[in-house]
């Protein structure tokens, strides 16, 4: 099997598992705290960059993805959050008159991304 075939399966499968864990993630969230704002989108998406940080600060962006990255941040990560939910139910929120809400998914969305990988890079000591 050629490199290019291994790469495209690594992050296949990391992927398949992300997304699995997107959908338990988001329904258990959802079962806690109710449906009436996407707080599941917003803790997977917030712990996706909590962990997308923490391998930036201990392995920084590799020159050539290793299998590891790969795996890791294109497939598992990469299913694992959601951009696409996040805009569809941020724009659910604002036709449904909750203009708001949808403002705060905006903005809780992105200060809380960029905090969670700001502090997942602090927490593996930076290493970028």
């Amino acid at each position: 099997m050629g490199q290019g075939i291994a790469n495209v399966l690594l992050v296949a499968l990391g992927g398949a598992i992300g997304g699995m864990g997107r959908f338990a993630m988001s329904n258990v969230v959802a079962r806690w705290l109710g449906k009436a704002f996407p707080w599941g989108t917003l803790v997977v998406n917030a712990t996706g960059a909590l962990a997308a940080g923490w391998l930036l600060g201990s392995q920084g962006v590799p020159g050539t993805p290793d299998a590891l990255w790969l795996f890791t941040v294109a497939g598992l990560l990469g299913g694992y959050t959601t951009v696409s939910s996040f805009s569809l139910q941020t724009l659910e929120l604002w036709q449904g008159g909750q203009a708001g809400r949808a403002a705060f998914n905006i903005s809780a969305t992105l200060l809380l991304g960029i905090s969670m990988a700001a502090l997942g890079w602090l927490l593996a000591g930076g290493h970028a």
